[in-house]
């Protein structure tokens, strides 16, 4: 959990709240269980990942605040989606996920990257490599539906913008299969089970920094063995015993 109220000056400094054990509802519910009402009452926006467990657990405890899943999270949704629409077919035409000479397999790497960083080279070669066959339209829908969605949040170069619910239904169509997983997941998301899905960029950056810093800690010190040791010492790098 990182902390990122501002100061009286407007200032944004993340600090490292805490360390839990788990990934699940209970554990985050549990977290929020012992922290004061004060605490709960100053807590506005809560930003989390595309984890139901986690927006469950802000629904029961800190209900007055918005949930937020930050733009970063909504993009890797649709490139998620991507890629397994793209394993299915060619799983469907050819009878395995991909070897060398198969069109979708060459442009794997490129079906990632947003439309707008793409060369006219590579350009065509994903153009021939949906019409090589037929089948080839459901990942060349998809891929559209991914590219919409990276353009109304404006996930790149230009920074993100905010993106209302009609934008969201506008621009970005359901995505083909409910098979997918990020399809259900993005289209549970955009019917209001997560109610806003931007945050800003400077805070989704300020919360991977104090990630990288978990990281690199963890390194020097080869690993932690003992649990208590490795959340005081995370603690203490994240700024979360500068009280």
């Amino acid at each position: 959990m990182v902390d990122l109220t501002g100061d009286e000056n407007g200032q944004i400094r993340a600090r490292l709240l805490d360390l839990v054990p788990g990934r699940s509802k209970k554990a985050y519910t549990d977290w929020l269980t012992q922290r004061v009402g004060q605490f709960k009452a100053g807590v506005k926006v809560a930003t989390l990942d595309p984890f139901h467990g986690y927006k469950a657990a802000i629904d029961d405890e800190i209900a007055e605040a918005t949930a937020v899943l930050d733009a970063f999270h909504v993009v890797a949704l649709g490139t998620k989606c991507v890629d397994e629409v793209r394993r299915r077919v060619q799983q469907a035409t050819t009878g395995h996920r991909g070897r060398k000479g198969d069109p979708l397999y060459g442009i794997q790497n490129i079906l990632r990257a947003g439309a707008e960083n793409l060369t006219d080279k590579q350009r065509a070669r994903i153009q021939r490599a949906f019409a090589a066959h037929e089948a080839h339209e459901e990942v060349d829908l998809t891929w559209q539906c991914a590219q919409q969605l990276r353009s109304a949040y404006k996930v790149g170069r230009q920074g993100p913008r905010t993106a209302d619910r009609r934008t969201r239904r506008r621009h970005v169509p359901h995505l083909p299969d409910p098979r997918d997983r990020p399809a259900r997941t993005h289209t549970a998301q955009v019917e209001g089970r997560v109610p806003r899905l931007l945050h800003e960029r400077r805070h989704e950056r300020r919360h991977r920094a104090i990630n990288g810093l978990i990281e690199l800690h963890r390194r020097l010190a080869r690993g932690f063995r003992n649990r208590s040791n490795y959340r005081l010492r995370m603690l203490l790098i994240g700024g979360g015993l500068n009280l």
